[in-house]
């Protein structure tokens, strides 16, 4: 399975509004889409990203409706594993670094005591 690197910028935010959804028809991405193109370009979109493997389309009544191929999770842990490689030199301790610093105004104590939770587990299973 091709992973989101390779997609057009049109193709990832198809794949964004799906991942969000859980599934959509052609109408209702176009409807999602900030500056959507023509209706027949989306469906022309969401056809090659079902060629590439990304999406498959199931009957829903009269209509389709487009489904990731690849589960939320499994494309969750992907991308983390993309923007590691990419932006942070593989070091999960800049990532976190750098989401404490744009998020530490927003992170409530209780996030953060859950966060150090799982920074102890991760200290005792790597023992």
């Amino acid at each position: 399975m091709s992973s989101a690197t390779g997609l057009s910028r049109r193709e990832r935010q198809i794949m964004d509004i799906l991942y969000q959804r859980g599934k959509s028809s052609a109408s209702e991405v176009r409807e999602a889409m900030a500056n959507a193109p023509s209706y027949s370009a989306v469906r022309a979109m969401l056809r090659v990203l079902e060629q590439k493997g990304h999406i498959r389309h199931q009957a829903e009544g009269m209509r389709y409706v487009y489904v990731p191929t690849v589960p939320r999770d499994k494309a969750k842990r992907s991308a983390i594993k993309h923007l590691l490689d990419t932006f942070f030199n593989d070091s999960p301790e800049q990532v976190v670094a750098a989401l404490l610093d744009i998020s530490s105004t927003r992170l409530t104590r209780k996030e953060l005591e859950r966060m150090a939770v799982m920074i102890e587990k991760a200290k005792r299973e790597g023992k």
